[in-house]
């Protein structure tokens, strides 16, 4: 129960203070800047991991979790009870967002940028997820993200991704993330996207880790 705990309490942090970030950044006409908005988020991944990477792994995400049993790292019974743990905390979080601050009108909705068509977007963000799981995957232990090299590594690549990915597609690389405001702003339009691509990004890195490692890697 602990585990699942920590990733509600996880994620809710994470939607919270990303998503925070973006709203904040909307209602106050760009006070915190598309860069700080990005170092949020990779802090804030950062200090979760810190927090509960020793608990349940912090993964903060169904991709990183889905990827994790794909690998053979993760009991696939327990993908179902994580993904609900995420969706809870995220959830919460919009809603205290749309709670907070109702003047927002996107609550840090993830969008393809205005012409960047869909498609173009769905291959970005399988990039971007290949990349980041690419990391997660070679420096974490088990299916536990943990320790001080892994918390930097992967906040880093967080960060890095959201600098120049952000403007094109809000960098999401996370379906819970994507989903967790559209419920409050009623625009799913390009959910499939934010669902379908982070989640193959994620499983075509585990696969690719074989290519570099040792042949039971994954």
């Amino acid at each position: 129960m602990k585990q699942f705990i920590s990733e509600s309490i996880g994620t809710f942090a994470l939607i919270f203070c990303g998503c925070g970030a973006m709203t904040i950044n909307e209602i106050t006409q760009g006070s915190i800047s598309h860069v700080g908005v990005a170092a949020t988020w990779g802090l804030i991944v950062m200090a979760m991991i810190y927090a509960f990477g020793e608990i349940s792994g912090a993964h903060l995400n169904p991709a990183v979790t889905i990827a994790f049993a794909f690998a053979k790292k993760f009991s696939w019974k327990l993908v179902p009870k994580y993904i609900l743990a995420q969706a809870v905390g995220a959830i919460f979080a919009s809603f205290m967002l749309w709670f907070l601050f109702p003047e927002s009108q996107f609550f840090g909705e993830t969008v393809p940028a205005d012409g960047f068509p869909a498609y173009k977007a769905a291959i970005l963000e399988f990039i971007l997820t290949f990349f980041l799981m690419l990391v997660i995957i070679n420096v974490s232990t088990g299916s536990k993200e943990i320790g001080t090299m892994a918390a930097i590594a992967i906040g880093g690549v967080v960060l890095l991704e959201a600098l120049f990915a952000g403007p094109m597609t809000k960098a999401s690389m996370n379906p819970i993330r994507s989903i967790a405001p559209a419920i409050f702003t009623g625009n799913f339009q390009f959910l499939w996207l934010y669902i379908t691509a982070p989640v193959l990004g994620a499983i075509t890195a585990v696969s690719s880790c074989k290519l570099v490692k040792a042949d039971k890697c994954c």
